[in-house]
């Protein structure tokens, strides 16, 4: 069973989500992930704090691509005395493969202290 859950950010919706889904229909190593607007209390439009406080609140590793501002948005929360459960940034370059790949062993290879208020990049 995989230690990890997920969180995938908005601006991941369309092919690496539909990855993810086929990754999952196979039914070996499946993720445990959900997306930002596809929850009530986290629409589509979510601002980074409150994506970040609704993972820390959940005990997912946020996954996007979003590497302008998750960074500040991240030293902001643990200046005020908040945890994460991680966020995974997917390089410019990284292909569809990496995103699912990288998390999936991630899931069944490691604990979730090992990312506990960290950044790490995808691959």
């Amino acid at each position: 069973m995989a230690s990890l859950r997920y969180l995938f950010d908005e601006n991941l919706r369309g092919p690496p989500w539909r990855a993810i889904q086929w990754h999952n229909r196979r039914g070996v190593y499946p993720l445990d992930a959900v997306r930002v607007g596809d929850l009530l209390d986290l629409p589509l439009g979510s601002l980074d704090p409150q994506i970040i406080a609704w993972a820390e609140a959940q005990s997912r590793i946020l996954i996007s691509a979003d590497r302008d501002t998750l960074a500040s948005h991240l030293r902001d929360h643990l200046a005020a005395g908040h945890h994460s459960p991680g966020i995974f940034l997917v390089r410019s370059q990284s292909t569809i493969p990496e995103v699912i790949e990288f998390p999936t062993d991630a899931a069944y290879a490691s604990t979730a202290d090992e990312w506990r208020d960290f950044i790490t990049y995808i691959p």
